[in-house]
């Protein structure tokens, strides 16, 4: 099912499961929030009633949009001004399309899945400590190859110094004298 929402002056088209960008709202990430304004809900090629469709969504985040350069400037008159903007927005994750049954029905998996969650952050502490103690693959190797690679280039490097006459002085070289202006008579 999809509907058809309003939100922060834009219109959005969205489905159960989706994530969208919109404008800041109120609420902290986690946060379960409806979008109030439904203009239109469909099921495939029929529509529904857009008055009894709710939807559900949750935040993920709050964030800032790219960067918007904004560059003032007036020919001829010495004039520039130069400023940057990031918008604010909220991450959503669409949770439900639909009426308020199916709102309850979803809410009771959530409890059942509480319980699960506890078990599931001592395997997931104990996968992240070994993340900890043992960094990417691609990092460690060639952290690996550039210590392998610099210290024979050192150690050959100093021996060979080592054997070596000591290097020979190069002979200063003479500046020509400059000649003096002749005196005049």
């Amino acid at each position: 099912m999809f509907a058809i929402v309003r939100t922060g002056g834009k219109q959005y088209r969205v489905s159960a499961g989706d994530k969208i960008a919109v404008e800041k709202l109120a609420g902290n990430a986690g946060d379960t929030i409806e979008l109030g304004e439904v203009l239109l809900a469909g099921d495939g090629g029929e529509l529904k009633e857009a008055g009894k469709v709710k939807v559900a969504a949750e935040i993920i985040a709050q964030a800032k949009s790219e960067k918007v350069t904004v560059f003032k400037k007036r020919r001829r008159h010495n004039y520039r001004r130069k400023a940057g903007h990031r918008q604010q927005m909220t991450l959503l994750r669409i949770v439900q399309v639909g009426d308020s049954k199916i709102e309850k029905k979803a809410a009771a998996p959530k409890k059942e899945a509480a319980p699960k969650t506890e078990e599931a952050p001592t395997a997931a502490a104990s996968s992240h400590e070994a993340e900890r103690q043992e960094p990417a693959k691609g990092v460690e190797t060639k952290k690996q190859a550039k210590a392998q690679k610099a210290e024979p280039v050192k150690d050959a490097a100093g021996a060979a110094k080592a054997d070596d006459k000591p290097a020979a002085k190069k002979p200063a070289t003479k500046k020509p004298a400059a000649k003096k202006p002749a005196a005049k008579k």
